[in-house]
């Protein structure tokens, strides 16, 4: 059973929790606690409903405000599919907390209000997802009780959508626009008797069957985590070396390089937890030993020489960043790229880009929760490649060196 991985994103109030509540429910996935506390909290409280947003507003907080802070992960399945969906916060300040429960997302599903259609948090948060190169997205106009399910509203606020994918001149993106009602489950699990103007699928229908399967990166990297060398007698001469395949794929007797010291060799024999395999695909752990003795150290990488990935110790990347201490020229971070770390200094801050849609300004700084362009001066050489090609290995985390807090995240331009 295949894992999809999705990411909430919408504005404040727009009903991402009580989406989430309700998908919880329909799919029989809330124990017997949480439902009972649900339907206590909704009599408690007044409702003549079950709040299904308390399911995922988890701190105190949250509950009391009935608003999202922190990212959720929340876990389900169908009879097709088991699902990871990451419930971001819609406010403006936590634009850093959405963009965390982007990254590793498989697709993005947006709500929108269905009073208000296209908003300013809309723009922001499908910017977002084009900068983190997510090419499903579910457009979920939500709220459509309130608008007595009218036809002409959900074409108009498809329509609006329909420009602002165009104005951003994004390629190659699979859309999903469902009308439906989180809070009395129109359109997501079964077909809705009060919209039988809208033919497509439900909401159930669309992330049981949307294909996550993407062609394979054309470029092999390891990068070594550890250097395994058992101290017994019968693992004498053993020395493996243990990593992520962070892109593409390695079979026994490929030619592989070392970097950054440029030794040649090839592969002997690659491991599994202990099984002897032929293969070892992207995002899989493996232990790969070497033809040759070779001196390889952790943040190492093992790669077969491919032409559009750079050895380089200059990099200029979008930064989203992510604390209150300002990013600007001559400050000094620890670049962090997979399992392989450099110090770096800010060699340029070229501009801020308002990601509503209203281009860019020259800046020579970035504050808390802005995107904008930067170049940074590495001290030691790190493998580059832009983000746009290879999601894998195009991205990088900044971190505060005198908090060792993450103070942003970066993707190579």
């Amino acid at each position: 059973m295949d894992l999809l991985r999705i990411a909430t994103a919408g504005s404040v109030d727009d009903g991402k929790s009580t989406l989430i509540g309700r998908l919880l429910y329909e799919t029989g996935s809330l124990k017997e606690d949480q439902l009972e506390h649900i339907e206590k909290k909704s009599s408690s409280n007044g409702f003549d409903h079950l709040d299904f947003s308390l399911a995922t507003d988890g701190l105190l907080t949250e509950r009391e405000q009935g608003i999202t802070i922190d990212v959720s992960h929340l876990y389900f399945k169908t009879k097709k599919r088991r699902f990871i969906i990451a419930d971001s916060p819609g406010h403006i300040e936590y634009t850093r907390n959405m963009v965390t429960g982007t990254s590793n997302s498989d697709t993005t599903l947006l709500l929108l209000d269905a009073r208000k259609g296209v908003i300013e948090q809309t723009k922001r948060h499908f910017y977002i997802t084009q900068l983190l190169g997510i090419k499903k997205i579910i457009f979920a106009i939500n709220k459509m009780d309130l608008v007595a399910y009218t036809q002409k509203t959900f074409d108009q606020i498809k329509e609006d959508i329909a420009q602002l994918i165009k104005s951003q001149n994004t390629k190659d993106l699979t859309v999903f626009y469902i009308p439906l009602s989180a809070l009395k489950g129109d359109n997501l699990l079964l077909k809705s008797t009060k919209m039988r103007w809208y033919t497509g699928k439900t909401l159930f229908d669309v992330i049981e069957n949307i294909s996550v399967n993407e062609p394979p990166a054309k470029e092999n990297v390891l990068q070594v985590q550890t250097v395994i060398r058992p101290k017994l007698d019968s693992y004498h001469d053993y020395r493996g070396f243990a990593g992520k395949v962070k892109s593409g794929s390695f079979s026994v007797g490929d030619a592989i390089e070392i970097f950054p010291s440029g030794t040649k060799t090839k592969i002997k024999s690659i491991e599994q937890y202990g099984i002897n395999q032929e293969q070892v695909n992207q995002g899989e752990n493996a232990t790969l030993l070497l033809e040759d003795e070779v001196n390889i150290s952790r943040g190492d990488s093992l790669f077969t020489p491919s032409h559009s990935i750079e050895a380089t110790k200059t990099i200029n990347a979008k930064v989203c960043w992510m604390q209150d201490k300002a990013l600007q020229v001559e400050n000094k971070y620890l670049l962090q790229f997979g399992s392989k770390k450099s110090l770096a200094k800010v060699a340029d801050v070229d501009e801020r880009i308002d990601i509503s849609g209203g281009g860019s300004e020259n800046t020579a700084a970035l504050g808390l929760n802005d995107i904008g362009i930067a170049s940074f001066q590495l001290a030691h050489t790190i493998q580059s490649i832009p983000y746009q090609k290879n999601k894998n290995l195009g991205s990088f985390i900044i971190i505060d060196i005198q908090t060792n807090n993450t103070a942003g995240v970066g993707f190579i331009e």
